[in-house]
């Protein structure tokens, strides 16, 4: 489906190519003597357009996959744009093979020895030309998707968060850890003050990490091991813990509270009795984390309405792409968690996030730049190139204009968003409207 949408969009850049060069050619006063020689100018075209489209589509396709979400970058862009020239170069020579040889039977080494550099002037121009809207076209599509996905993520964590704090550590936990507390009071008030003590340090752990979009894996293991204190001395050795032996990297990050809720689903979900012990395992594997209890569900007339394993999903699709696995069968259940190894740095305080959003944009701002100049100085260069064919293809028309003026504007649409300048409202005018627009709301 993808290739048929490029071809469809080649044959159409195709049709404007074709379009532009037909006006030049009748400013010059060169007119088709029939329909069938226009056809085969026509068809020409199309040949040159098709397959030059197609190879730099493919090749922007390998350039998002080697630099996911960074190929506007000022060095990667440079890279993009050579590479793409000698792909076009390439396609160039290969088309010039296949019409000359192939449809006007010359022979291959008789059309080696005459081709000239020449003859590729006016088809690399346009594919110059071509290329640089395609990529133009691209980085507006790929701006507009990051804004789109930064939205999202921010309001998905939001909502994220408040799943979160709505489902962990549930009414029925706080309910179930007073009611062992009260029989610990009578039956032995010095395991009811360490029930306490671990009680809570676990609140106090959900204090702190309910701001957090990511924990590290130790601190993680080390409130699991708290926690299943609680419901050790809740249900005493009817419930067997085992963690993993060693981390891979302590310093990895989770979801906090992930193992929490998964433990707590393992006790709701299942019959616990000194008869019918449940086995809670924690492994390490391949990047992530597998949470592992045997299953004996209870009877119950309700049936899960797995929200807690969806609030998981959730959390993890806005910071990963690896999935959150889910597996069961009559023996066991078992739930894969990716354990992320990315330098991720997350707001905590409301002044660390103003000062990490300053960095950003800041950040942000020096990309800008650094793509702008890239794409000024190589439009500079070009200028003078573009003349010098011109004035060599004695064609009796300033047809550089053509290029020069339109690569020109958009340039100065890049230099516009990188400066904040509109020219019809003037400096900074959108930042000046939203303030007052907040300043009326208030």
């Amino acid at each position: 489906m993808r290739i048929l949408k490029d071809l469809g969009k080649a044959f159409f850049v195709g049709i404007l190519v074709f379009i532009v060069l037909g006006l030049i050619q009748y400013v010059n006063g060169y007119e088709f003597q029939s329909g069938s020689e226009l056809l085969t100018f026509f068809l020409y075209n199309q040949l040159y357009s098709v397959v030059l489209y197609m190879l730099n589509a493919n090749y922007f396709g390998f350039l998002l996959k080697q630099f996911p979400n960074q190929v506007f970058k000022a060095k990667n862009l440079t890279k993009g744009l050579f590479g793409g020239i000698i792909v076009t170069l390439i396609g160039l020579f290969f088309i010039r093979v296949f019409t000359e040889v192939l449809i006007e039977g010359s022979d291959f080494s008789t059309f080696i020895a005459s081709e000239k550099i020449q003859y590729y002037y006016i088809s690399f121009i346009i594919s110059i030309v071509v290329t640089i809207i395609f990529y133009s076209v691209y980085y507006y599509r790929n701006k507009q998707e990051s804004k789109v996905t930064e939205q999202k993520i921010i309001a998905g964590t939001a909502s994220a968060k408040f799943d979160a704090l709505k489902n962990q550590l549930d009414p029925h936990f706080l309910f179930n850890s007073l009611n062992v507390l009260v029989s610990l009071i009578e039956e032995n008030p010095q395991a009811a003050t360490r029930f306490t003590t671990s009680l809570s340090k676990v609140y106090r752990y959900v204090l702190e990490q309910k701001n957090k979009e990511l924990v590290t894996l130790e601190e993680e293991l080390k409130f699991a091991e708290l926690y299943m204190s609680l419901l050790t001395v809740r249900f005493e050795d009817s419930i067997i813990y085992t963690p993993p032996a060693t981390l891979k990297d302590s310093q990895a990050k989770v979801v906090p509270l992930s193992l929490q809720l998964l433990l707590e689903n393992a006790v709701k979900h299942n019959q616990v009795t000194p008869s019918r012990k449940l086995h809670i395992t924690i492994t390490e594997e391949n990047g992530n984390l597998i949470i592992t209890n045997n299953s004996q569900p209870k009877q119950v007339l309700k049936e899960s309405t797995g929200v807690g394993l969806r609030n998981i999903r959730d959390r993890y699709a806005l910071l990963t792409s690896q999935p959150v696995l889910i597996r069961e069968n009559r023996k066991e259940f078992s739930v894969t968690i990716p354990v992320l190894t990315q330098n991720i740095k997350f707001m905590n305080t409301q002044e660390t996030f103003i000062s990490e959003k300053k960095y950003t944009l800041a950040k942000t701002k020096v990309e800008k730049l650094k793509a702008f100049y890239v794409h000024l100085t190589i439009y500079l260069l070009f200028v003078p190139v573009f003349i010098y064919l011109n004035y060599i293809s004695n064609a009796g028309f300033p047809w550089a204009l053509f290029p020069i003026v339109g690569w020109g504007f958009g340039v100065m649409g890049h230099a516009a968003e990188t400066f904040n300048y509109n020219p019809f409202f003037g400096k900074d005018w959108e930042e000046r409207k939203i303030r007052e627009l907040m300043d009326k709301e208030d």
